[in-house]
């Protein structure tokens, strides 16, 4: 499957220009760290995800290289493998995302969909899918207006690929 072109940099050949893509990646930040407490609360001394969703937004302010925030993103997902819970997992799971955009736009649904898993993971059972759909609805609601209608339509066309969690 090829990836999708409206994800791709303008200068890669791809149809995303670069303040979009900088968009992308706070808004992904943003998702990451309404969830990081799930993580810190269990790993407080682990900061390998907040640094992480620190890249992300730095990237996004051209204070970053996409190589910074690449290593980063790597740096969470090792902290993800080595969480106590699934809960702490997915939330660093999405601020490895969140850091990611920076290399790849489409990360931006990663850090998204992990946002929401976290969530559903720190929910009782009866609960997890409500909090779910509260916790995308916080999202969709940070979602700026530049961005707003790529990042609806990336949900639709991957939410079977990404649990469901959007609808």
């Amino acid at each position: 499957m090829s990836r999708d072109p409206r994800f791709v940099a303008v200068h890669r050949g791809g149809l995303l220009d670069a303040a979009r893509h900088r968009l992308l990646a706070k808004w992904a930040a943003d998702c990451a760290e309404h969830v990081l407490p799930l993580f810190t609360a269990g790993h407080p001394a682990d900061d390998r995800p907040r640094r992480a969703i620190e890249a992300a937004r730095a990237w996004s302010r051209g204070k970053a290289t996409v190589g910074e925030a690449r290593a980063a993103a790597v740096a969470a997902h090792a902290a993800a493998r080595g969480a106590s819970d699934a809960a702490a997992c997915e939330a660093a799971r999405a601020a490895g995302h969140a850091a990611g955009v920076a290399h790849m736009a489409d990360h931006e649904l990663g850090a998204a969909a992990y946002a929401i898993k976290a969530v559903r993971s720190a929910s009782p059972a009866p609960a997890a899918r409500l909090a779910g759909e509260r916790e995308c609805r916080w999202q969709r609601k940070r979602l700026p207006a530049a961005v707003r209608q790529l990042v609806l339509s990336d949900q639709e066309q991957r939410n079977t690929k990404l649990w469901s969690v959007f609808t």
